[in-house]
């Protein structure tokens, strides 16, 4: 069973940036992704990458974030830059045992979830 450790959130301005973090206990032919959830509102996904690093991220932060990983240490990445307030969420880290990631506008099934790292962007 895959198990998804997160690090990383935190407190920012407006402006600022983070580095989020997810140590994978399984690293080989895997779709990653993070997604977020604000209070009130549905899981989103924000971005995504497969194991032959083909990417995919949400138009809200396109030129904003990227995703990243490293082999050696297990650990998928997500570094946030002009964070803006409507960035708050709980972020997620996804993992699913399979050659390419889904699309975001679709339920991402048989998906192994992380316990959520909290971003807060204060204006």
């Amino acid at each position: 069973q895959v198990q998804l450790v997160e690090s990383g959130g935190g407190s920012v301005q407006a402006g600022g940036s983070l580095r989020l973090s997810c140590v994978s206990s399984t690293w080989s032919g895997w779709c990653m992704g993070w997604f977020r959830q604000a209070p009130g509102k549905e899981r989103e996904g924000v971005a995504a990458m497969d194991f032959v690093d083909r990417l995919n991220y949400a138009d809200s932060v396109a030129g904003r974030f990227t995703i990243s990983r490293d082999n050696a240490k297990n650990t998928l990445y997500l570094q946030m830059s002009s964070l803006k307030p409507e960035d708050t969420a709980m972020y997620y880290c996804a993992y699913r045992h399979s050659t390419a990631c889904p699309s975001f506008s679709i339920q991402w099934e048989s998906t192994t979830w992380g316990q959520g790292t909290q971003v807060t962007v204060s204006s």
